[in-house]
């Protein structure tokens, strides 16, 4: 069952095109990665879904979810939806935080935003947001600057998976990171998508991300879906040229689609 659905979306900025006449779905509770080079148009893609984008571009289109178009709401509408059923994780996690409040405020500002709680019930759901992405009680009282880089990083995810969303949706969020790092957070995205049932809409430009843990793919080049399906065999027999580069400039893919060719005979 489709949770969100992009139908025709065009993007301009001043007149030249970003995005063209863009169309896919994410259905409930997968793992979606658009893929492509920077500026192919994805992360600006996915800042649409929740009316992120800057005010100079020019959006065209629908993005349906539960069968409203997110496009046509207004900005008060869109904040009720966006961090509540729609939450997003940056590329720059520190954007996630305001250096003069400590990491509960954060917390507790979310909460009260969308949702009406006594104090106790707030504090007892931050925690149990903590713990899932193995932060401790302290961590509340904390500022951003207290935190390691790595803390930060879950603190955010804790926060944009505080209110249980449908669908989050993650921009590069592992580009900043070491592999032993990257490795982590994506571990901790796959298991919390379980426990909770929630989709990803996965932004990324590393092939080997997506052959782990995407069911369904887009690849994306100069503001157009080249080629989209089921994210293992786009990747292990891909029909378009673009599509084919991105896996031959990803060594480990490369070389395992090249093994893969090869015929064993007795």
């Amino acid at each position: 069952m489709s949770l969100l659905t992009v139908n025709g979306l065009s993007i301009a900025g001043q007149g030249h095109p970003i995005v063209h006449d863009l169309s896919f779905d994410i259905q409930v509770g997968e793992w979606f990665a658009i893929v492509g080079q920077s500026g192919s148009g994805k992360s600006v893609t996915a800042s649409a879904i929740g009316q992120l984008q800057p005010s100079n571009l020019k959006t065209k289109g629908e993005i349906r979810f539960d069968d409203r178009n997110l496009l046509s709401l207004s900005s008060s509408d869109m904040r009720r939806i966006r961090g509540n059923r729609i939450a997003y994780i940056f590329q720059d996690y520190h954007g996630s935080f305001t250096p003069f409040h400590t990491i509960g405020r954060h917390f507790e500002e979310v909460q009260r935003l969308h949702l009406s709680q006594s104090a106790d019930e707030r504090r007892r759901q931050s925690l149990s947001a903590l713990e899932a992405v193995g932060l401790s009680e302290d961590c509340l009282g904390r500022y951003p600057s207290q935190l390691s880089g790595g803390q930060l990083q879950r603190a955010s995810i804790a926060l944009a998976l505080l209110l249980k969303p449908d669908l989050l949706i993650a921009d590069e969020p592992t580009t900043a990171l070491d592999s032993v790092s990257s490795f982590r957070v994506l571990e901790l995205l796959s298991r919390l998508q379980k426990e909770r049932g929630c989709a990803i809409l996965f932004i990324t430009h590393d092939l080997r991300h997506v052959r782990k843990y995407a069911n369904r793919i887009a690849v994306m080049k100069d503001g157009r879906i080249v080629e989209a399906g089921n994210a293992r065999e786009v990747l292990h027999r891909p029909r378009h040229p673009y599509t084919e580069l991105l896996i031959q400039a990803s060594p480990s893919l490369g070389r395992f689609n090249r093994l893969s060719s090869i015929e064993v005979t007795p």
